[in-house]
This record gives C-alpha cells, structure tokens and sequence, in this order.
C-alpha cells in the first residue's frame, strides 16, 4: 500500500469528517471536560499546522502541530480510520510531524492523550514520547496522560 501525507485545512470536508469520527470515537470514553480536542475552526484559528495521510484518493487518518511560540510544538488530532489500522500511519504521521517541528526549529514536542487508549498511548512510547506532569493549561486529570519527546 502506498501513502501520502499532505498539508490540508482542517475545515476541508475530509478533514471535519475525521475529526468527527474521532470525537465519537472519544465521546463515550471520556466525559466533555476531559476531551481537549479542538473543533476544525479552532484548529483554523489557532493556526495549527494539519495535515491527512491518504491511501489513493481515500482520507486514512489525520494530525496537527501547535506551535507554542519556540518553545515547543504540541501535537493535535492523531487519528487513523480504523480499517487503516496497524499500518504504520500513526508513526508515518508522527515522523511527518516531528520532521515538520524540526524545520521550524523546534526542539521539543508535547502531547495530551486519554487513558483508554492504550493503543496511542503504546504509539507515543514507542516513538520516544515520555510521561510529564501537565503542562500548559492543562490540569491534572485523571483520565488523561501527559508525554514529552526532545527533538533536537
């Protein structure tokens, strides 16, 4: 199989669509004060850095780069459509987003993930990802996790 990943506007039609599916994915695990994702206009707004990963024409799965002033990129919006699932695009993604932070001169990326999904939690720690207290205006939530990965 081959795939692609590209820059694309987080209120793009294919874009909302997998952000959609990722909230319904979240939405019975966690209840509304622990899920952090941002909604595809505050992705815009927030001048988060989007892209899909595509298999031919098809959206497989999507992700984002805040940059925190020079300071640090967060990652936003992991996702991958199920049935493109143990593929290796969480990680292609992941290496897309570090590479893009890199560019940027970024030496540090942060991330907040749920507690239920062990999946991406694996993902993160296989990639080099560290647990850390909360940061920014998070808050220490039980149903969350914290991680950190230096870049330099």
């Amino acid at each position: 199989m081959s795939f692609t990943i590209a820059a694309e506007r987080p209120d793009s039609p294919e874009a909302i669509e997998l952000i959609g599916e990722l909230e319904s994915y979240l939405e019975p695990l966690y209840p509304a004060q622990s899920r952090h994702g941002y909604s595809a206009e505050k992705l815009v707004r927030e001048q988060v850095a989007f892209f899909l990963v595509r298999h031919d024409a098809m959206a497989a799965g999507c992700g984002g780069i805040q940059f925190v002033g020079t300071e640090y990129g967060e990652v936003k919006r992991m996702y991958v459509r199920p049935e493109f699932r143990r593929l290796g695009l969480g990680m292609l993604m992941l290496n897309h987003l570090e590479a893009y932070a890199r560019g940027h001169a970024l030496k540090l990326l942060r991330l907040e993930t749920g507690i239920h999904q062990m999946e991406a939690i694996a993902l993160y720690e296989r990639f080099g990802f560290v647990r850390i207290a909360p940061f920014a205006s998070y808050w220490d939530d039980p149903l969350s996790r914290f991680y950190e990965k230096r870049i330099a």
